[in-house]
This record gives structure tokens, sequence and C-alpha cells, in this order.
């Protein structure tokens, strides 16, 4: 067995969750920590849960002449593996999910990663910008009030055309250290008016998310 198979079986164990659990400072370095210790971006980016997601978004980039997507937390890159852009840009705040994605990607010219941190990154220029602007299953891990806030800014902010958000648009549901679920659509409603919701999607049976697809569209006015 590989070393990195001993250390992602390890960091899978109730063990490994209950010690990542411990070090929970802040959303940043929880998610290097647990990337960096062998562990996955989680459950829902593996198996029927991502064909879904798969599916639904790859659809909507072919259904809208989508050119370019910027991904606002690409992970360790088994979602993207699935996935059907003409040109790519993958963001995260753990170093080790971007090297994990650019030596996964190495060979695909259409692709790009960075690490991204959004306390010193400013972009009033608009380099960090695509046509769609993704975020899949990444807000409910932002259990800080500030950061939440700042990261759906610069997510619409991301985007000349379309927001894709994975989600649950909730409060009802058992919280833990690395996760805090609340309603965003509200937020994005009061903050973001430029935006209009145009398709919201449930998973169907045999996919175990409680999250769900939104696709928002900047509005003709605003263009």
């Amino acid at each position: 067995m590989s070393l990195e198979s001993v250390r992602q079986r390890a960091a899978r164990s109730p063990l490994g969750q209950w010690i990542l659990r411990r070090r929970f400072h802040d959303s940043g370095s929880y998610w290097e920590q647990r990337y960096a210790a062998g562990g996955t971006s989680g459950a829902g980016s593996y198996g029927a849960d991502a064909e879904w997601k798969a599916e639904v978004v790859n659809g909507w980039v072919a259904q809208f002449g989508v050119s370019s997507v910027i991904d606002f937390g690409c992970g360790d890159g088994n979602q993207l593996s699935l996935a059907h852009y003409p040109r790519y840009l993958g963001l995260d705040r753990s170093a080790t999910a971007v090297r994990t994605c650019i030596a996964r990607f190495a060979d695909d010219p259409t692709k790009s990663f960075f690490q991204y941190d959004p306390g010193a990154t400013a972009d009033p220029a608009g380099w960090l910008r695509a046509d769609l602007a993704l975020s899949l299953e990444v807000i409910f891990h932002l259990v800080e009030d500030d950061i939440r806030e700042d990261y759906l800014t610069r997510l619409f902010a991301g985007a000349e055309r379309f927001v894709v958000i994975c989600a649950a648009d909730r409060g009802d549901l058992p919280d833990g250290p690395h996760e805090r679920h609340r309603p965003f659509t509200p937020w994005i409603a009061a903050n973001q008016p430029q935006w209009d919701l145009v398709e919201r999607l449930a998973p169907p049976a045999g996919v175990d998310l409680v999250s769900e697809l939104f696709l928002y569209r900047r509005t003709e006015s605003s263009a």
C-alpha cells in the first residue's frame, strides 16, 4: 500500500475526522489540512452525486454556448474530471488541492489553476472573470459570516453571464465544525439585483444530496 493510500485511509477514518474537527480554526486552514492529510473534496464530488451535477452543468454550458468557466473552489479535481468546458480556471484556498489538480490535468491545455487567497487578492480590472462562475458545494463550508459574504460577492463579480451554485438553501440542517447551513438566495436577491434565478433543480432519486442546483443569469439591462 502506498504512502498516499495510507494517508487517505487515515483521513477518512473516524479518528482522522475527529482530529480534523479538533484542529478547525477557519475554513481555509481546515481544507488545507484535510487535503494535506490525504482527504478528498467529499462524497458529493464522487459517484452518482458528482455525475448528476456534471450532467446538469454540462447541459447548461452547451445550451447557452458558455465559452469559459471560473470555479471558485475546484477542490481535488474529481468533479472537474466529469466536466466538459471549453476553457476553465480553477481556484482554491488549498495549495495542496491546487497542486493535485495541476498534476491531474497536466496534459489538458484548456484548464488552468491558481491558489486563491481572497485576503491577498483584488481584481477590479476583472482578470478573474469568465462567462460562467461556478460554486459547487462550497457555500455551506464557509462558516464565517464575513468569509461567506466576501465569497458570494466575488463569485458574482467573476461572472459575465451566468452563475451556477450547488448548495442547500436552508437553515434547518445539522451543522458541524466545517459546515453551517443558511439560506443564501435572500442575500443574492438583496445584494445582486442584476441577477435573475432562471432555474432551480433538486437532485433526482438515487442522488444522495441535500444541495440543489441554481442557475442565475445576468439581466439584459445590466449587461
